[in-house]
């Protein structure tokens, strides 16, 4: 399929967007009455990639697409059995993590109907005196519901997507803020740019200032971010905050802490990319935009800033 990105409007988007609101993300509601591609789908297909352990990225590939269906799947969806290419989603996953509560062991749930997973519907069927084929029919999913009892509210590996704050509320955000952003290298350069360009396509009065270097920061500066695709170095001057962008879902409170814990003036933190060794896209400097940009506006949410 060709690669669905920001832009891009219609039948196809709807159905993306619903898919992920579905599965707890959050979408603008103007754009999902105009059926339209923008910031807030771009933000919530990067963050499915990252908790999927796909590539970084904000456009619906085939890889994307394919796994965001499986998500969707809740058990009784389909009839589910032993086959090759294995069926493989949510459902599944769903299957093993409530046998294993059961008592029927399926190993570590992974979403994969394998033999493991066939062998333990077949002992369960068996238990409940239906014919023993391992193929979980509607039958196999009553008897499992009719045990609800059992396994709700059991620990489980379910998916736990993590939402965004909103770009309504973003918006709020970045109009009452006045921070700036720099970065120490061309890669973090690159990131810093789109987080301004993200932020003041967000809103026309956005109060994100971007500098060459930290010197550059004007007296009303309330904030300021230095990225960097570095390490921390051993001599950083002391009362500098340092954020790894590392746990996207406590990056906020994490980024708010260190803005507020920082003695510099302006408040001065420094948030570390992890670029690695691979090849560093184009794509990936907009995935790291756009998280870090929601991360910002949640972390100075209500945050009051001298």
């Amino acid at each position: 399929m060709d690669a669905i990105r920001q832009g891009a409007a219609g039948v196809a988007v709807e159905d993306i967007q619903e898919r992920l609101e579905s599965l707890g993300y959050v979408i603008d509601a103007v754009e999902r009455e105009h059926s339209s591609f923008g910031p807030s789908t771009s933000a919530a297909i990067a963050r499915f990639r990252i908790e999927h352990g796909l590539s970084l990225g904000d456009e619906v590939d085939t890889a994307t697409w394919s796994l965001l269906v499986d998500e969707c799947y809740q058990l009784g969806d389909r009839t589910l059995y032993l086959r090759l290419p294995n069926f493989h989603g949510n459902d599944v996953r769903q299957l093993q993590e409530r046998l294993n509560i059961l008592g029927f062991s399926c190993g570590e749930p992974d979403g994969t109907y394998g033999v493991h997973t066939e062998a333990a519907v077949k002992l369960f069927q068996e238990s409940i005196g239906v014919l023993a084929d391992g193929m979980a029919f509607p039958d196999t999913f009553d008897a499992i519901e009719r045990l609800r009892h059992v396994w709700a509210g059991k620990p489980a590996d379910g998916p736990h997507p993590m939402g965004g704050m909103g770009f309504a509320r973003a918006a709020s955000v970045l109009e009452n803020v006045h921070i700036a952003i720099t970065a120490e290298d061309p890669i973090s350069r690159n990131v810093a740019g789109r987080i301004w360009n993200l932020a003041h396509a967000t809103i026309d009065s956005c109060g994100i200032e971007l500098l060459d270097s930290p010197e550059g920061a004007s007296p009303d500066i309330q904030a300021l971010l230095v990225l960097s695709a570095s390490a921390l170095p051993e001599n950083v001057a002391s009362g500098v905050g340092n954020v790894m962008l590392d746990d996207f879902d406590t990056l906020p409170p994490r980024l708010r802490t260190a803005v507020q814990s920082s003695h510099a003036t302006p408040p001065t933190t420094r948030i570390e990319l992890p670029v690695g060794t691979a090849a560093f896209t184009v794509g990936d400097a907009q995935t790291f935009a756009v998280i870090l940009l929601d991360a910002i506006c949640a972390a100075l949410d209500g945050l009051e800033l001298s």
